[in-house]
């Protein structure tokens, strides 16, 4: 345990002296004055390891998670069955413990999971080149970004309003670090307004974004989107719903990004989730994370390996195309898992039946006095109607119920119901019993 002990004071000077400074604060002597702070940290007075305890146990009290609520919340998490397959899997200490597997000889196992890992997103995507993820949904749209600018564009980015917020938000920081203006597209009856969309288009254009289904759950025109020319097309997907939809790959898409979280990862108050990130293969330099590949040891015998990008890419922040170096393919892992427990048909199967529920969702909450659609597009998973009392006080009054109707979106005075094969007609009809009795309240 001594590792963990912190320093005495002898071995602090005698640290000091060896490179030649005389206190810890010469150390921060580079650091502007107005930048220190200079005072203690207003913190409060330790506990006892037992108080600790009790504290903690009173937060996680307050956490109510949708096995203890009929939650119709989405807005990019979803409720999704999990298979005791995957956390068996995950759980296997080759897979749980190690770090980035930058040496091939030891690390096969972990490779091939990369591999194969691609393998199911380009199957998914139509796009012949994948990464072994990135960290989120948001971070691979803005990691995209870059990849535009790496590949030579210099300009603006052109982003459809039905961009998840987070994304665009993430997107924007991005933007901001390298000074690109980043120009947003309003949308019409919930879809891309498509005369505006190449309008804004020009020729300096570096990349455009939109996300399909988008975030009100509109699907969304992906060829006509497509369909420009000079920028890079990035375009976000819900990886269920490619179940259905026709692959990006086939609509003109040069880089698809998206959330995997849907993809056997768990709710888990916030994450940790993965983000998939697939391209055409011009882009394939410009690409963030890591990349397995498939060869040939000296014997003839096949292998796997990290190509195409060396650790030092990743570490030196003039060559880097993202600095994303933990075990984050552990998530990845429960990806790939997923998606072959499922299989091709069971993923069709599995958006089918999303399909018909939100369907019969959408149909049901509408008739209720006062709530209609917020608009009248397709949609797969997730849709919003418009209430005729205030949304807030709405998820409100049907929390005290039991029931999280869905995600509040206070500007549009909507709500956005998300629907998965955990909800069945049973669950919807008492949503709507539920959401009735809170809008007359």
């Amino acid at each position: 345990m001594s590792r963990y002990t912190a320093l005495a004071p002898a071995d602090r000077e005698a640290m000091l002296a060896e490179i030649g400074v005389s206190s810890v604060e010469e150390l921060f002597a580079a650091i502007p004055a107005e930048l220190r702070l200079e005072r203690p940290l207003d913190l409060p007075q330790g506990m006892p390891e037992q108080d600790v305890f009790a504290h903690l146990r009173e937060l996680a009290e307050r956490n109510v998670s949708c096995d203890d609520e009929l939650s119709f919340l989405g807005g990019g998490m979803y409720d999704h069955y999990v298979p005791a397959l995957v956390d068996m899997l995950m759980s296997r200490s080759e897979f749980l413990t190690p770090y980035t597997p930058y040496q091939p000889e030891i690390s096969q196992g972990g490779l091939q999971v990369m591999f194969e890992y691609q393998t199911a997103i380009c199957e998914l995507t139509a796009l012949p080149v994948s990464n072994a993820s990135v960290y989120e949904g948001p971070t691979a749209l803005a990691s995209a970004g870059y990849l535009a600018r790496l590949a030579g564009g210099e300009g603006r980015f052109v982003v459809s309003a039905g961009v998840h917020p987070h994304s665009l938000e993430t997107l924007r920081a991005y933007a901001r670090g390298f000074g690109a203006e980043v120009a947003v597209v309003p949308l019409r009856d919930g879809v891309t307004d498509l005369g505006a969309w190449r309008e804004a288009v020009d020729g300096a254009t570096a990349a455009v974004f939109f996300q399909n289904p988008n975030f009100l759950g509109a699907v969304e025109d992906a060829q006509a989107l497509a369909a420009v020319e000079g920028p890079v097309v990035v375009a976000a997907y819900d990886p269920i719903a490619l179940g259905i939809l026709k692959p990006p790959g086939e609509c003109g898409v040069d880089v698809c990004v998206g959330e995997g979280q849907p993809l056997g990862n768990r709710l888990d108050f916030g994450g940790p989730s993965f983000g998939f990130f697939a391209a055409r293969e011009e882009y394939l330099r410009q690409m963030p994370g890591r990349i397995a590949g498939e060869t040939v040891d000296v014997d003839g015998r096949r292998g796997f390996v990290l190509t195409l990008q060396t650790r030092e890419q990743h570490i030196r922040r003039e060559k880097a195309t993202s600095n994303i170096c933990t075990a984050q393919a552990l998530n990845a892992l429960a990806g790939v898992v997923y998606l072959s427990w499922l299989g091709r048909r069971g993923l069709v199967e599995l958006a089918e039946l999303l399909l018909q529920r939100t369907h019969y969702a959408r149909e049901t909450l509408c008739a209720i006095d006062g709530v209609e659609p917020l608009h009248t597009q397709p949609v797969i998973r997730e849709f919003a109607v418009r209430l005729p009392a205030p949304v807030a006080e709405v998820v409100e009054r049907c929390a005290t119920r039991g029931v999280n109707p869905g995600l509040a979106l206070r500007e549009e005075n909507a709500l956005l119901v998300a629907i998965t094969e955990q909800r069945s007609r049973a669950d919807i009809d008492r949503l709507a019993e539920v959401l009735r009795e809170a809008v007359a309240a």
